[in-house]
């Protein structure tokens, strides 16, 4: 994919622009959001244990649940804790072909989940060991597929920063 031109640029930045001071709030106006947290978000898998050995084994998120899907008989529906009572979700869905992991509109790009500092150097010494390939970004964003494809990053800075700005 070639990146944009400086003209398609520069129009992207004032488009940026434009949204930033028609949409944006001061923290100050800013209103109380309406949800709680992030009940959990749900991926599709093609295998439980695998998926289970990734992220609880490797990246040490505890299965807290599995049950089987409400929506598919015999597929498996499950829960790994990512801290503050957030959850990741997946699904199996044995018999259907749901094809490989693919970055479309309206998917999942990525899954950024925050690592506390210390925890994160020995998850990433833990991903060394294992040889997991992966993408170090400015010295505190891994980047890493799942077992599916998933792009999944482990980010230290603290919930609501990201790259010394404030985001929340």
């Amino acid at each position: 994919m070639a990146a944009p031109d400086a003209p398609a640029l520069e129009h992207i930045a004032a488009e940026r622009d434009r949204i930033r001071s028609t949409y944006l709030s001061t923290d100050a106006d800013r209103p109380v959001s309406s949800a709680r947290g992030l009940h959990h978000v749900a991926i599709v898998c093609a295998d439980v244990e695998t998926t289970v050995r990734f992220y609880q084994g490797l990246l040490e998120f505890p299965l807290t649940e599995i049950v089987e899907n409400r929506d598919y008989p015999g597929s498996n529906h499950f829960f790994f804790d990512i801290g503050n009572h957030n959850l990741i979700a997946f699904f199996d869905f044995p018999g259907l072909d749901v094809g490989p992991y693919a970055e479309v509109l309206g998917g999942l790009h990525h899954l950024a989940i925050s690592v506390d500092p210390a925890r994160w150097a020995a998850l990433k010494d833990k991903l060394d060991d294992a040889g997991v390939d992966y993408l170090l970004e400015s010295g505190s964003s891994i980047y890493l597929r799942d077992p599916d494809g998933t792009r999944v990053e482990l980010i230290s800075d603290p919930l609501g920063e990201m790259y010394g700005t404030v985001v929340l």
